[in-house]
């Protein structure tokens, strides 16, 4: 489970990643992942649309999605917001699947930030 510190939850903030952030694609998800001196540690935010499925399959994704970015929240420097946009099919993947396009993109983006 992410703690309150760990989780993107304003809509600004949101924004500012999706639109200013750099960006990874994989099959299942885009990770966005923006600097930000505002906060003090790594903050993880989700975004699952309905294009994913109904309210159950969304939920099952980003519950999904919060233990893999729990399990990779140690491994991630630096004060940073990483944002994860599940895409259509998302529900299909294992965690495993999941876990291992997050860390991808976290390690191809984070060196370049």
């Amino acid at each position: 489970m992410l703690s309150k510190a760990n989780r993107v939850t304003h809509p600004g903030d949101f924004r500012l990643a999706v639109r200013r952030g750099r960006r990874y694609s994989a099959p299942h998800c885009v990770v966005h992942i923006v600097s930000n001196e505002r906060s003090t540690g790594v903050r993880f935010g989700f975004i699952v649309s309905k294009a994913v499925g109904n309210a159950v399959v969304r939920n099952k994704v980003r519950r999904r999605l919060r233990a893999a970015a729990a399990q990779l929240l140690p491994n991630v420097p630096g004060s940073v917001d990483v944002v994860v946009r599940a895409l259509a099919g998302s529900e299909q993947a294992e965690c495993t699947t999941l876990q291992a396009e997050i860390a991808e993109g976290i390690d191809r983006i984070v060196v370049k930030v």
